[in-house]
């Protein structure tokens, strides 16, 4: 069940709600006057989220040039860039 807040408690709450987020690894979703404004997220939740993103747009890009009929690289190489990748 998604955490909801008020904008108001970005400012009498924000230690409470940045302890939830980093604790839980879930968003806290924002209103104000009853309609979603915003969402607020730990660093490491966002830059995870951002990984999925980029790795779902180059698999995205791996189908199209599949679908032309580019052959692509062995499997090996593409799990050392993996590895290497998330390592970093």
């Amino acid at each position: 069940m998604p955490t909801i807040r008020p904008i108001s408690d970005l400012k009498n709450k924000s230690n409470e709600i940045s302890k939830y987020v980093r604790n839980s690894s879930e968003p806290v979703f924002i209103t104000k006057d009853g309609k979603g404004e915003m969402v607020v997220m730990s660093i490491t939740h966002y830059n995870q989220m951002q990984k999925r993103l980029e790795l779902f747009s180059k698999l995205a890009a791996a189908e199209t040039q599949r679908a032309s009929g580019n052959k692509g690289r062995t499997l090996n190489s593409v799990m050392k860039d993996i590895k290497r990748k998330i390592r970093a």
